[in-house]
């Protein structure tokens, strides 16, 4: 009878164990995950109970919850559609996205590191108050980048390159978040559902997230990374200039933007290939180069990583098993390439950083209501894709292309911009995809941007990287160097 009686107090002292760690591992480890996850519709009627933090750019709220007369208490508020694709939404009925949602723990107050602030409230039966969020946005710099992109369907992101800090993100169309974060269900899920009927899909964060781009010429700086980086090319290597190029294995031909040869000479430099972004030379050298020398370039610079900013960052897309003639193509970002606008804007910006990549940052500081710092990103390194050489050649390279090339519509009087253009196929008949990409000034940088965009810009194929994506470009590079 003792026995049988120690064996049930043994079963049930390690039932309690193991129900004591599974609570504890809720409670401690993954609470925040848990307040992250948009399905927790528990966690965002609790949110309700407290006043939630603002969020601020450039020191102005732009978000803050305001007190209601109704049951929820607050009900959130958002000044401007400038920042919707950053910010997102905290809906009662609609879940939570953008900074709301991977920020949801510090802003609703229940994140680990408020753990004192919670026992305080529990002892003074006042719910807690949750922390501000500061992003790194420039709202000059955002402004600009809105106006720049006008009524274009498209995405803009400007970059500090020596802290990885993003200064704007734009992505249009876009939404109003007010409209999904009412209290009264009708009302809100009829936005919803408009918004989602949406072709233009609004509620997508174009410049990290939605189907991805092809980069055209915009990858010529991958290769060209790649082959200066792999010691068997120069900025002087040649190769043969063609007026056409069969694509191996096919009887496909390819030309050069131009239609002709690239300049007038029996070869061409590889330099000379990029500042008239040639597409032939550049087929050529994938080639030669090989797709895992071009792949393995493109994860150094962030192509395929997962990447959180503290959102998911869609990864970029360098194919595998390629055939040559597949390869050829990804010598000018056509075939299966696929990037998004801020993963462009990682390319210009390691560039412009002398070779080192920093990890792109939307998170300034977190400050919990007693003022207390509860976070505060350091700039962190990703990779060093190139060496300080290679990424003086490229700087070089893409000067000469704004002030003599193809991206001459970025080019700002007295100011050195390092720039390069893309204009990119999606089928026979559909409208191109317009790119630019660079940063200035050339010899001190202080912000690498990327262009996007979509259905030509409104002239279907008519319209070229640098007749309307350089010029909105220039525009965020003059607001970041006014200031």
């Amino acid at each position: 009878m003792n026995r049988q009686v120690r064996r049930v107090g043994l079963a049930l002292t390690v039932m309690f164990l193991a129900l004591f760690a599974m609570a504890s591992s809720i409670q401690v480890l993954r609470s925040a995950d848990l307040y992250k996850d948009s399905r927790n519709v528990r966690a965002s009627y609790e949110t309700y109970k407290t006043q939630r933090g603002s969020i601020l750019v450039g020191g102005t709220s732009v978000v803050e919850s305001v007190p209601v007369n109704d049951a929820y208490r607050f009900n959130r508020e958002y000044e401007s559609v400038l920042y919707s694709p950053v910010i997102g939404y905290f809906s009662l009925f609609s879940g939570t996205d953008g900074i709301e949602r991977v920020m949801n723990s510090y802003l609703s107050g229940q994140s680990s590191a408020q753990f004192f602030e919670q026992i305080n409230a529990l002892l003074d039966g006042k719910p807690v108050t949750g922390a501000a969020v500061e992003l790194t946005l420039d709202p000059d710099i955002q402004r600009a980048a809105w106006d720049a992109l006008g009524d274009r369907k498209g995405a803009v992101v400007a970059i500090e390159p020596s802290t990885g800090r993003i200064l704007a993100m734009v992505s249009k169309p876009t939404f109003d978040a007010n409209l999904l974060a009412g209290h009264l269900y009708g009302p809100v899920t009829d936005a919803l559902k408009t918004y989602s009927a949406d072709e233009d899909q609004p509620l997508v964060n174009r410049a990290i997230a939605g189907d991805l781009y092809h980069p055209g010429s915009t990858f010529k700086l991958v290769v060209a990374a790649a082959a200066l980086e792999s010691g068997s090319y120069t900025a002087t290597s040649t190769f043969e200039n063609l007026d056409t190029y069969r694509l191996p294995g096919t009887n496909t031909f390819i030309k050069n933007s131009s239609g002709s040869t690239c300049g007038t000479g029996e070869t061409v430099t590889l330099e000379y290939a990029l500042i008239r972004s040639c597409n032939i030379p550049f087929a050529m050298l994938a080639v030669e180069l090989g797709q895992e020398r071009i792949r393995v370039q493109a994860e150094l610079m962030g192509f395929g990583q997962e990447l959180e900013i503290p959102m998911d960052v869609t990864p970029s897309i360098y194919p595998i098993e390629l055939e040559d003639s597949q390869l050829a193509l990804t010598g000018f970002g056509q075939f299966d390439v696929r990037v998004s606008p801020l993963q462009m804007a990682m390319v210009s910006s390691a560039i412009a950083n002398q070779g080192v990549l920093m990890k792109p940052q939307l998170i300034d500081l977190v400050v919990a209501s007693n003022l207390n710092v509860l976070s505060q990103p350091e700039p962190t390194v990703l990779s060093a894709p190139m060496s300080r050489l290679t990424a003086g050649y490229l700087t070089r390279m893409m000067v000469d292309s704004v002030e003599v090339g193809a991206a001459t519509r970025a080019g700002i009087s007295s100011i050195a911009v390092a720039g390069k253009t893309g204009t990119a196929e999606n089928g026979p008949t559909d409208p191109y995809t317009l790119w630019f990409t660079g940063f200035a000034p050339a010899e001190a940088p202080e912000v690498a941007v990327a262009v996007v965009v979509e259905d030509g810009g409104g002239i279907g194929q008519n319209g070229t990287g640098n007749q309307i994506a350089a010029p909105i470009a220039r525009m965020v590079i003059e607001a970041v160097l006014a200031k």
